[in-house]
């Protein structure tokens, strides 16, 4: 019997919606790391947002890259990765073609904003660059560093990448720069001082200094420059916007309004408008002449770092730490669209029973988020929190959500994971906030590690505060319950350096084990503890002897957690990976790399199927166990799976060896230019063909594999390849295409996109 999983009459009649909403249902598997099967979050963003010279589009710099809106559809276009890691800020080229961005403030990158492909790296020593800015002629790219080691401006050739020049005059780093409309002057921020160079020879022509009647520009974040070039505006700390005549380096006025520091501010095209956006949530617009308030647009839920108006003037958009994207009518003021899911962080992460949702921590939003595993999309949000969300755990009858709060909000909260309603608050921690949260086996009691070096139990039912464990002499940061229920762990700091066990029932410590040690976990059978602070100790917990260390991090482990069988720990890093180990042999099997921020917490599927990693890029990704354990554990089989005789364990090789059933594979990149790899396993010998077909049924390639032996296909080197071109060598146009994988009886189809 044949198995068909995707029908392509099906597809091809659903082709045109697909069309209407490829981005916003695909973008979760966007420039996927090896093994990954799918993204939640598009990372957190950074200072500044960017219109294209044509308004269509608006580029959005974050931690794992940069996200391309069209302006118009309010679509996610395209993610720009490449050789960076957080994106600080952005320019685009006076023509369009180009786009600029700094990467951790040390790196400036030229991308080909068509083809979103890589092209220069720009020269010179460089450091800490925040700030960039294209000269109107679009020749010359400018930086400036806010290193306090460099305290420069840097200019490149854009052609070559060469540095041409180095404005070096500054007292301290440079927090902003800008070019004036004629290209004639450059401005750089610097401790608070405005700094105007001659573009035509490098010289220092004036500043904004202290003494200039200018109490209030003390901290000053950015500057601009009015499309007549005539006025400067700076974003100021104090709360306030001020407006410098260029010429005579005369305050003209001062904008008062925000009730909080004001980061970015943006002219209109025409000059008639100044739009500012604070840390109080607001963008507020003035007219640009007389300085008067004309509005308040109000739509984030904290503070507003970047607004920019678009070229042709008819859109105002606006970030927010709170994770949004607003688009506003710049006419009549209306919020035209928000682009959602630009979270500021992932703190904690956790699995329902039965595998279907994930909880996750917001961090600083005070959120909590529930997301459908299965098709990636947000189910819900909890909402009540005062301060940030830092922990967030799953009840194992998976009738309780449970989050516990940040320094000023040391709560913990029950949620009902299906209506949304809160239950009840948990009080106990007297300061700090919440570490950690676990649940007992039987969902009876939860457990909490606090700031304040406390560990304080409860009954779920009931709320009622039980114990409280007071031996940790500073802040607690993980803890977990053995499977039985009897037997609670706590590991302390690093000044603790102790993991203690505690007796549920007598309320009483049973056993201190000495070791720095940041997060804990005990093994499904409960016989053994892991702790790790950079390596991982696996100890005995009847004699908390050590068993065996496993070394291979680089920084401070943030996260451990058993495979639901026990064959497997995994551990999250601060030095930006995921390794999994072979508990029994205690070696390592593979690393898991694609995060560009430090891991905050890991989490299996009760199935044990997919690990959850929550990084500080604010995302979490979903890997392939079963895939990724095959391809990793190959060498381990051959050389280090030995049984107790010093030979290969054959059974257990098989196990992981064979694939338990034939499937076709997500290709990667997708969307891809020019070209894709297609993986897929095989759980019988077949003679393989892929098809590929356009959307409206026809065949565009057909790629014979052969005859393929049992195994899986998902390195580059053993998937299917498909180079883009049809059948007589010719590039094929951006759209939606579909592939078949036929193995013998077996006949799959799914989906992909070519992005160009």
């Amino acid at each position: 019997m044949k198995t068909r999983q995707f029908s392509i009459l099906t597809l091809l009649m659903v082709s045109a919606l697909f069309l209407q909403n490829i981005a916003a249902q695909d973008y979760t598997q966007w420039h996927l790391p090896e093994g990954a099967k799918a993204r939640i979050g598009k990372g957190f963003i950074s200072d500044n947002i960017a219109f294209s010279p044509d308004s269509n589009l608006l580029a959005v710099p974050t931690s794992i890259g940069i996200w391309i809106y069209d302006a118009y559809t309010r679509e996610a276009v395209r993610l720009i990765t490449g050789p960076t890691d957080t994106v600080e800020c952005i320019a685009f080229s006076p023509d369009g073609s180009l786009l600029a961005s700094s990467s951790d403030g040390d790196t400036v990158h030229l991308w080909d904003i068509h083809a979103s492909t890589h092209k220069t790296v720009f020269t010179g020593r460089i450091s800490s660059v925040r700030s960039i800015a294209f000269s109107p002629d679009g020749r010359t790219l400018a930086g400036g560093s806010r290193s306090t080691r460099d305290q420069a401006a840097y200019l490149w050739d854009v052609n070559t990448g060469n540095l041409r020049a180095t404005l070096s005059a500054h007292t301290s780093g440079v927090d902003s720069i800008a070019f004036s409309p004629d290209g004639k002057t450059i401005a750089t921020l610097s401790d608070a001082i405005v700094y105007l160079w001659d573009t035509s020879n490098n010289d220092l022509k004036n500043t904004f200094t202290r003494d200039i009647n200018n109490d209030h520009i003390d901290n000053v974040n950015v500057i601009t420059f009015s499309p007549n070039g005539e006025t400067l505006a700076t974003a100021n700390w104090d709360d306030t916007v001020s407006l410098w005549d260029v010429a005579t380096a005369e305050l003209s006025a001062t904008l008062t309004g925000h009730t909080n520091s004001v980061y970015s501010v943006a002219f209109s095209p025409d000059g008639k408008t100044l739009a500012s956006g604070s840390s109080d949530g607001t963008v507020c617009l003035w007219n640009a002449a007389s300085g008067t308030y004309k509005t308040t647009l109000i739509g984030h839920g904290l503070e507003v770092r970047s607004v920019a108006f678009s070229p042709d003037g008819k859109l105002i958009a606006s970030s927010s730490l709170d994770g949004t994207v607003c688009l506003w009518d710049a006419v009549n003021h209306d919020r035209t669209a928000t682009f959602t899911g630009h979270i500021t962080e992932f703190t904690s992460i956790a699995f329902s029973p039965d595998g279907q949702t994930l909880a996750h921590a917001g961090g600083w939003d005070k959120k909590v988020y529930l997301w459908d595993v299965e098709t990636v999309h947000q189910k819900r949000v909890l909402i009540g929190h005062t301060y940030e969300v830092t922990s967030v755990a799953f009840s194992p009858d998976g009738r309780t959500v449970a989050s516990g709060g940040g320094v000023d909000d040391p709560k913990i909260r029950l949620w009902d994971p299906n209506s949304g309603e809160l239950k009840m608050i948990l009080v106990g921690h007297q300061w700090g906030g919440i570490n950690d949260i676990a649940f007992s086996h039987d969902s009876r009691l939860i457990a909490s590690a606090g700031r304040d070096e406390k560990v304080c139990l409860w009954k779920t039912e009931t709320g009622y505060h039980q114990a409280t464990f007071v031996k940790h002499i500073t802040g607690v940061s993980s803890i977990a319950f053995s499977p039985n229920g009897q037997i609670l762990a706590s590991a302390g700091g690093q000044a603790d350096a102790t993991v203690r066990l505690w007796d549920i029932f007598n309320r009483e410590e049973i056993a201190t084990l000495r070791g720095r040690s940041n997060c804990i976990a005990f093994s499904p059978d409960g016989q053994t503890l892991a702790s790790g602070w950079i390596n991982i100790s696996l100890r005995d917990i009847s004699s908390g002897e050590l068993k065996s260390e496993l070394s291979g991090h680089t920084d401070r482990l943030r996260s451990i957690a058993f495979s639901p069988d026990g064959r497997i720990l995994a551990s999250g890093s601060s030095d930006t990976t995921v390794r999994l180990w072979d508990v029994e042999t205690a070696t390592h099997i593979t690393t898991l790399t694609g995060h560009t921020k430090r891991i905050t917490r890991i989490a299996f599927s009760p199935d044990g199927k997919t690990l959850a990693t929550a990084s500080d890029d604010a995302t979490v990704l979903l890997w392939d166990i079963p895939l990724i354990i095959e391809n990793g554990i190959k060498s381990l089989q051959i050389v280090e799976n030995v049984n107790p005789n010093g030979r290969v364990d054959p059974a257990h090789a098989l196990a992981v060896q064979i694939p338990q059933e034939t499937a076709l594979l997500p290709n990667y990149p997708n969307p891809f230019n020019p070209e894709t790899w297609i993986p897929y396993q095989l759980s019988v010998p077949a003679d393989v063909t892929l098809t590929i077909y356009a959307a409206d049924g026809k065949v565009v390639r057909t790629l014979g594999l052969g005859h393929q032996p049992v195994g899986t296909y998902q390195e580059r080197s053993r998937a299917a390849y498909w180079d883009g071109n049809n059948e007589l060598g010719e590039t094929v146009a951006s759209g939606v295409y579909f592939y078949t994988l036929t193995a013998g009886d077996f006949i799959a189809t799914r989906k992909m996109l070519i992005m160009k």
